[in-house]
């Protein structure tokens, strides 16, 4: 997710974001003064990816290197659908709904085409309860329009217990209350991804339990 407009990234990989064009690599300054700030050497994973190391607060904010922070959940972890969207919950209940979308992320990238928009949709819920919780009303209103939005199409028939319509009105009484309003508390205003008690691998929203 870009840190300026918290939109997601399509090209993770990319120095500059496609969204709002912010670089991807932070800037470190010189203890020299009148000596231009020298760009930081891109932060990369054990793989060699490209990957801030900044540390991050619970909120997914970026904080200053060496700073304690909140770790991040590991990039491209194999999981089944079903482990996706309990680990998301797990992180969600938690009051980090970045690191929930962090998940969610990397189900979006493994999903089927015909999945895609249904894990990118249930991302960008994850980032819009993110900038919510921030006090980012704007953000958080313009997240949560797109996530209901890329989720809408699968209402009537979502697999693995998704609670489609569940989930489009809390992001509508969420987005409602964004209006004028400060930060919300993210554990207490997360959302239930999957219908109650469901825990099966694929069985629509709608079937009983």
């Amino acid at each position: 997710m870009c840190d300026a407009c918290g939109r997601i990234r399509e090209r993770p990989g990319s120095a500059v974001c496609e969204h709002c064009g912010a670089g991807a690599a932070d800037a470190e300054g010189s203890d020299a003064p009148g000596r231009a700030a020298a760009p930081r050497r891109r932060d990369r994973d054990e793989e060699g990816r490209a990957r801030s190391a900044r540390p991050r607060d619970g909120l997914g904010r970026p904080l200053p290197y060496g700073s304690p922070g909140v770790a991040r959940q590991p990039e491209g972890v194999p999981r089944t659908p079903a482990q996706s969207l309990t680990e998301a919950q797990r992180l969600l209940d938690d009051g980090m709904p970045f690191h929930a979308h962090e998940v969610l992320e990397d189900a979006w990238k493994a999903a089927p085409e015909a999945e895609r928009e249904l894990w990118r949709g249930l991302a960008q819920l994850a980032v819009g309860l993110t900038h919510a919780a921030r006090g980012n009303a704007v953000g958080g209103t313009a997240l949560l329009d797109r996530g209901t939005a890329a989720i809408a199409p699968y209402a009537d028939a979502a697999p693995y217990g998704i609670d489609i319509a569940g989930l489009m009105a809390w992001a509508r009484e969420l987005t409602g209350r964004l209006t004028g309003s400060g930060a919300v508390r993210a554990a207490e205003t997360a959302p239930r991804l999957r219908t109650t008690g469901d825990t099966t691998e694929n069985r629509p929203s709608g079937d009983e339990v």
